[in-house]
């Protein structure tokens, strides 16, 4: 029989999990999965259990929640030798990587997905010590994922970070940045953010980065270069058809490492939580996990 050590934030998705766990639990263990559970009860909790679970010889790890509870995880099992499977049930407002995996809402389907052993091979992004599974991020525009509230969030999703995002804008302040990547000259310039894609689903954009690929051992690099508010929103809608690349304002090139600084105090962004400050050396771990998916 294998061992699983599952991981949930209990507020997530309405406390969904809560719900489902006791049907979860029997699911898996049927099939001949022992699954025990940990129920987060602050930050650092879920990076903390998921390292022990790894330590411990557990046969799977699963993380239910946001995409915080992900990065958690993420950041407890990554860098790690003969690591698990993860297996991923989103809970969260925009649930960014489980959309670009397909992987499935209804907790029955994901639990097939576990018990079947449907696993996949993907990379993950590495900065300053910390690792990111989906996005990472800085400049004015990324704070705002810290600035929705969560009831707010609840209530109506992801509008929440689009209605903050154009209330942001017209006060906002381009910042100074400096790129230095692999295989380019040097890119200086005035920007309202910079983004690095593992995924092509962002902030629920599922076009901002269509040719990301999970498992190519590249990051893929978008930066939004000075613009006013008007600019700004013809942007987001050509961003949601995916034509934002002919725009002038908009920087994109793929690479395996970039380093990012700037002359200004820059907060970085990991998979929606915070993840200090400029400067930062990015990389990719090519395939170093994998995921049922």
């Amino acid at each position: 029989m294998k061992r699983a050590r599952l991981i949930y934030n209990p507020t997530s998705g309405r406390e969904e999990m809560r719900r489902i766990l006791p049907d979860v639990l029997e699911r898996l263990d049927r099939h001949g999965i022992e699954t025990s559970c940990h129920a987060t009860t602050g930050a650092g909790d879920a990076t903390r259990e998921a390292a022990e679970a790894v330590e411990r010889g557990y046969d799977i790890v699963i993380a239910a929640g946001g995409d915080g509870t992900l990065n958690e995880v993420v950041n407890g099992m990554a860098g790690k030798s003969n690591l698990p499977p993860l297996g991923i049930f989103p809970l969260g407002t925009t649930n960014d990587f489980a959309r670009a995996m397909g992987i499935p809402r209804r907790w029955e389907d994901y639990c097939d997905l576990v018990i079947e052993n449907k696993t996949r091979p993907i990379d993950i992004g590495k900065v300053n010590g910390r690792h990111f599974i989906n996005i990472a991020g800085g400049g004015k525009l990324t704070e705002l994922t810290y600035e929705v509230p969560s009831r707010l969030k609840t209530l109506i999703g992801q509008l929440a970070y689009y209605m903050k995002g154009i209330e942001k804008m017209a006060s906002l302040s381009p910042t100074e940045l400096i790129f230095h990547a692999e295989g380019y000259e040097v890119i200086e310039g005035e920007f309202m953010l910079f983004l690095i894609a593992n995924s092509n689903s962002v902030g629920g954009f599922e076009k901002l980065a269509p040719d990301a690929r999970i498992d190519d051992g590249l990051l893929d690099v978008i930066a939004l270069k000075k613009c006013n508010l008007a600019e700004f929103i013809r942007l987001v809608t050509m961003a949601l058809r995916g034509d934002h690349f002919s725009d002038p304002h908009v920087l994109y090139f793929k690479t395996r490492r970039m380093e990012v600084t700037s002359p200004a105090r820059v907060q970085l962004n990991l998979d929606g939580e915070l993840g200090g400050e400029l400067p930062g050396v990015f990389e990719v771990l090519p395939q170093h996990l994998r995921i049922f998916a």
